[in-house]
């Protein structure tokens, strides 16, 4: 019975009201950041700036070279052209990129996990294949599952020249 009376002045009211309030804070999903990669090793081959305007590009030609392009950058950009060495077992890492990646396959073949995909279906690359990535949020990992070292290469994440308080280009990279 002590243990009541004592309850009954605690005032157990707010707390219970506390515990459901904060319940669906501590519940909701909050984006995470990109998990460390493992054993891939990459160079910078190039790099280049674009200003402002100079990647508003349309090529509208499609009945004479048979095919269109459009393309509209806003604000300063910069070009990475990386070549990343895969051995056996490296990951990338989940992560995504700034701006869109334009991917090949020199050797090999690696495999790509889409963070998005609740199957986690892979979709794998042989060497001469080529594919793109979006960037701006689309998460995803890239693993050698091969038996031997594989090699990329790709013309990377047209993104804001990296200024003052932006993000190394040493930590973009993947």
């Amino acid at each position: 019975m002590k243990l009541l009376i004592y309850l009954k002045k605690v005032h157990v009211r707010p707390l219970l009201m506390s515990a459901v309030l904060l319940a669906p804070a501590m519940l909701t999903p909050v984006p995470a950041h990109a998990t460390p990669s493992c054993a891939v090793a990459s160079v910078t081959l190039s790099t280049g700036h674009f200003p402002a305007g100079s990647l508003n590009l349309m090529c509208n030609e499609i009945q004479e070279y048979g095919w269109g392009l459009k393309m509209k950058i806003k604000g300063d950009s910069d070009l990475y052209v990386v070549q990343n060495t895969w051995p056996v077992g490296a990951h990338s890492g989940w992560h995504t990129h700034p701006g869109p990646s334009l991917i090949t396959i020199l050797s090999g073949e690696l495999t790509v996990y889409d963070a998005d995909d609740p199957t986690c279906t892979p979709t794998v690359y042989h060497a001469g294949d080529s594919f793109t990535d979006v960037g701006c949020g689309d998460v995803h990992l890239i693993r050698n599952e091969g038996p031997n070292a594989r090699q990329t290469s790709s013309s990377r994440s047209f993104r804001r020249a990296n200024r003052e308080g932006s993000t190394p280009i040493s930590q973009l990279i993947v």
